[in-house]
């Protein structure tokens, strides 16, 4: 999840001026009404950035005017939220390409080197003989998802 970091900030009501930032708890709700993640479980809200590009528009004009205290549920379709699941992000991969004491399971999640010497999650979908079926997409994309947020505080810097 996001993490929340501490500088000169000055509490104020979110207007339609960018460069301001929601801290809120947040429930992740898929179409079955199971939660997927929240921030509540780990105590710690998530920083919600206007205006950087790190949110689509749909979810961005969801924030908009909300101030601190507020509660708000919203749903998005998944090019709005995740996005669309790729296929050209399932590749399937031989087992010797992963460490031989790996244990290679559908649901296993596995990191790749990325560019950069970022981390790519990939979750194994499937394993048949020595073909592995790894997915790169992100772990909710191609799902509705339901947004349950609790403003903790608005901030701009």
């Amino acid at each position: 999840m996001l993490k929340h970091q501490r500088s000169n900030l000055v509490v104020t009501d979110l207007t339609k001026q960018d460069d301001q930032a929601l801290l809120c708890h947040m429930n992740i709700v898929l179409e079955d009404g199971s939660t997927a993640d929240s921030t509540k479980a780990s105590g710690k809200p998530a920083r919600l950035n206007i205006g950087d590009n790190s949110l689509s528009p749909a979810f961005e004009a969801q924030l908009r005017g909300l101030k601190t205290g507020d509660k708000h549920q919203f749903t998005l379709a998944p090019q709005d939220a995740f996005g669309e699941s790729n296929p050209d992000a399932i590749h399937y991969m031989d087992r010797s390409r992963f460490p031989a004491d790996m244990k290679l399971e559908a649901g296993v999640i596995v990191s790749f080197a990325g560019p950069g010497g970022s981390e790519i999650p990939g979750i194994v979908r499937d394993t048949a003989g020595d073909s592995i079926t790894v997915d790169l997409n992100h772990p909710l994309a191609g799902h509705t998802i339901t947004f349950e947020l609790e403003v903790v505080s608005v901030i701009t810097e």
